[in-house]
């Protein structure tokens, strides 16, 4: 798959795309990245990509000229290339919230072009006429895209077969359906004891069984505790267990 990402700081990439256990798969060309900074299509001495909002206010706006020769540029380099054609996702408020799901659909596609906004946004023709997605971390804002952009190159990557040392390891993470969709259980390593506090019994028991029933009671507890939500949703699918609603009416 490839994404191309239209930002104008590409710096920022660099380091995330070659640390890490998800480097590989960018190393191996699974996950193609592309960068794009659309101060190369822009005019003038001054490569100039923003300007002030029309009615006033503070802050700039990335301006839609700069931004479409971007985008020409890119659609051309994929036909040329002989890659498929990709939705243009841009990363916003408005867009919707970016979970397991929508991960694992972008995990299996050709990829997307993927838009990083600065400063006050973008303008609101370019956003009218080309872009297809629209795609949100949380309610919250930040400087860019950026930071977005990379938190699905890395949900994406960790996804990829071989990328993993473990090839089943994603499959028990959580919101992963694999774990019907709940949160993971607690996780513990040597030593045994640390600063008065022990291993659970169970997970020491060498009881394949037990210790099952155990990680399974956990991710029900912590899931109610945190994100009674997902217990509901999980319910709603018909995904729990008589078991499981046992363990979780002694959770009261």
């Amino acid at each position: 798959m490839r994404f191309d990402i239209i930002t104008l700081f590409p710096e920022l990439f660099g380091p995330f795309l070659a640390s890490g256990v998800t480097r590989r798969a960018f190393v191996s060309g699974q996950v193609d990245v592309r960068l794009w900074n659309p101060r190369d299509h822009a005019e003038g001495n001054y490569r100039r990509v923003d300007d002030r909002p029309f009615g006033g206010g503070p802050g700039m706006v990335m301006m839609a000229q700069p931004l479409a020769r971007c985008l020409a540029a890119i659609r051309a380099d994929r036909a040329e290339a002989v890659a498929a054609q990709a939705p243009l996702v841009l990363f916003s408020p408005i867009g919707e919230p970016l979970n397991h799901a929508a991960v694992a659909q972008w995990s299996a596609s050709q990829g997307a072009i993927l838009l990083c906004g600065r400063y006050e946004g973008i303008d609101q023709r370019f956003i009218d006429t080309h872009v297809d997605v629209q795609i949100s971390l949380g309610d919250f804002v930040l400087s860019g895209g950026e930071i977005a952009a990379l938190a699905l190159l890395d949900a994406v990557a960790r996804l990829q077969p071989g990328v993993l040392n473990d090839a089943g390891s994603h499959q028990l993470d959580s919101f992963n359906p694999t774990l019907d969709g709940l949160l993971d259980c607690p996780h513990y390593t040597r030593p045994e004891a640390w600063e008065g506090r022990s291993v659970p019994p169970e997970l020491l028991s060498g009881h394949h069984a037990q210790i099952e029933r155990w990680r399974r009671a956990q991710r029900l507890a912590v899931t109610a505790q945190h994100r009674p939500d997902l217990i509901d949703a999980a319910r709603a699918a018909g995904r729990l267990s008589k078991l499981d609603e046992l363990v979780l009416a002694g959770l009261g």
